[in-house]
């Protein structure tokens, strides 16, 4: 009887371990990993100018207008207003250049040929440049030198892109009369960044300004005067916020005032005379218009 009894509660033993062995291992939960937000930068989070939103111009009826001038301007960033156009995290240059690398923007010749004959400043927007292009344009070319040994000729490579260059901007505008809204005010037509070239300021490409000023709204300017800022480029252009004198006005020569004058010397102060005396004009005619 008593090993009836041990067989049995041997029996049952083994059944308890097989069991206990059979039971799977606990598996651990895993661990949660925790998104951290990035911190703010400031008392409050910056809004991006991504978002903007391009206030387009005015629709204007040709039948509408009933004076109309033609405006050619420089803007020069060496000037305390307009050097925020060339601060170091936020250049007009960069943005236009990688624009123009990414296609987003097209640039146009400065430079049109008539008849075999190369004429200068030409800003019609009649000749489109590629990317490439214009980039060359911006950038400059060096010609290639002969190898040592095989005295073969290298092909010519792009130079450094130095934004520094471009320390000038040439503005094209028209001035309108919209009798149906009763306002005299001015339209930018063409932007063109300038460089320094065989000694004579020259603009490298024009830029249709209809075209970039979607672009120009989402990039915001610098203003060392004010972190709360959020004016754009476009506000900056539109808002008429940048200092400029006038170097050109139509006539019948299509010649700027350099020209006109038959002077030599960029420096000389009849050329500064002469577009007071254009700006003149355009703010008498404005003043005839009302009466008080």
């Amino acid at each position: 009887m008593k090993n009836i009894l041990s067989i049995a509660l041997l029996l049952l033993l083994g059944i308890g371990a097989s069991a206990q062995d059979s039971i799977p291992p606990a598996v651990k939960p895993l661990k949660k990993t925790k998104i951290k937000t990035p911190p703010k930068d400031g008392f409050s989070a910056r809004k991006d100018v991504d978002s903007a939103v391009m206030v387009p111009y005015a629709d204007v009826r040709e039948e509408d207008v009933y004076y109309s001038k033609r405006i050619w301007r420089e803007i020069d960033l060496r000037d305390t207003i307009n050097s925020v156009l060339r601060a170091e995290n936020a250049r007009l240059i960069d943005v236009l250049m990688e624009a123009i690398t990414n296609e987003e923007l097209t640039a146009y010749s400065s430079k049109d040929t008539v008849a075999g004959k190369i004429l200068e400043d030409n800003d019609s927007f009649k000749i489109a440049l590629t990317a490439q292009e214009a980039l060359q344009n911006m950038r400059g070319v060096t010609e290639g030198t002969p190898d040592a040994t095989t005295g073969k000729i290298a092909e010519p490579s792009l130079k450094k892109f130095r934004p520094d260059e471009f320390l000038k901007f040439r503005i094209k505008e028209d001035w309108i009369l919209d009798t149906k809204r009763s306002i005299f005010e001015p339209r930018i037509v063409g932007l063109a960044p300038m460089k320094m070239v065989e000694g004579n300021w020259q603009p490298v490409f024009w830029i249709y300004y209809d075209d970039a000023r979607e672009l120009l709204t989402k990039k915001k300017l610098m203003n060392p005067a004010n972190d709360a800022s959020v004016l754009t480029f476009d506000d900056f252009f539109v808002r008429r916020l940048f200092a400029s004198y006038i170097v050109k006005e139509t006539n019948p020569g299509n010649k700027n005032i350099t020209d006109m004058l038959g002077l030599t010397d960029p420096k000389d102060p009849r050329k500064l005379y002469e577009s007071e005396k254009i700006k003149k004009s355009i703010a008498d005619f404005e003043q005839s218009l009302w009466e008080y």
